[in-house]
């Protein structure tokens, strides 16, 4: 179930093992926005629509694997198979019997409710600097959010720029080691509320709006969006999830649920964001003695 990176890579590697294999695309994968797929080893910078295009076109040598354009709305353990209902594009509904499910259905963002936020979501709203931080190098930069997530958001951010301001989601929440550790990197803080996000029609950030009117430009902000699974079928049929919503996993990416597996986003392993760490060592100069 899924039809993004997860789900497709599952597939490839099932149908090599002559695994008979149906794959269902349920919509737009979750990195529909933006502008490309970075720091993947030979598809850097491709079109997300393109790398999943070229593993469609991967697919076709495999007569086991079929993908079809469907959403799973209910999921049944039976005694010794699993009973899918499906949804077609016209709505109309039908039934899938498998062995085995691998639920690759991904997760949503949560974005802060403000104006320009989901219209600049992908190109001028970014959440990882690992994978869009080089675009933006350099540049005048923002972070928005909690105070705890911004603080190591806002140092992470901080090896692109010189420039960054950490924008709070609420004022007097900063603790004094936080706000001891933003000033060494020379990170600004603003406390005041955010209203909009100003922008151009193609996505980029122009300025972030405060409350008194003021406005700041940037070229970027972060923000570490929390998520949550974009269906609730997992849920609903027994598997464990994890405090912070994901689904919980073995080592074989098993759930609870015995010959239900899953993959991609939807789980903890992937689930997560690395931050920078509390103390960065100095570099060694010549003159340090042993």
């Amino acid at each position: 179930m899924g039809a993004g990176s997860a789900g497709l890579s599952a597939a490839l590697v099932l149908g090599r093992c002559l695994r008979k294999v149906v794959v269902l695309d349920g919509g737009s994968p979750r990195n529909a926005p933006s502008p490309a797929v970075q720091g993947f080893f030979t598809r850097d910078g491709t079109l997300p629509a393109d790398l999943l295009g070229l593993g469609r076109e991967q697919l076709t040598p495999y007569n086991s694997v079929e993908i079809r354009e469907a959403r799973v709305v209910e999921i049944v353990a039976l005694e010794h198979v699993f009973e899918l209902t499906l949804e077609g594009p016209t709505g109309r509904k039908s039934t899938l019997t498998a062995r085995k499910v691998l639920l690759a259905t991904g997760v949503e963002d949560e974005l802060p409710p403000i104006d320009g936020m989901r219209e600049l979501w992908g190109r001028g709203v970014l959440h990882c600097p690992y994978c869009h931080g080089w675009e933006v190098r350099d540049q005048p930069l923002a972070v928005y959010g909690r105070a705890k997530m911004v603080t190591g958001l806002a140092l992470l951010v901080s090896r692109w720029s010189k420039d960054v301001v950490a924008c709070i989601d609420g004022p007097g929440f900063l603790t004094e080691n936080a706000r001891r550790r933003l000033r060494q990197q020379k990170i600004q803080v603003r406390e005041e509320p955010v209203v909009r996000l100003e922008g151009t029609p193609t996505g980029e950030l122009q300025h972030i709006v405060f409350a008194s009117g003021e406005k700041l430009a940037r070229a970027a902000v972060f923000v570490h969006a929390h998520q949550h699974q974009r269906t609730p079928l997992a849920e609903k049929i027994g598997c464990r999830l994890t405090s912070k919503g994901a689904i919980w996993v073995d080592k074989k990416q098993q759930t609870t649920v015995r010959g239900l597996y899953a993959a991609g986003d939807t789980t903890q392993a992937r689930n997560k964001l690395f931050w920078l760490p509390r103390r960065v060592a100095p570099p060694p100069s010549a003159s340090t003695k042993p």
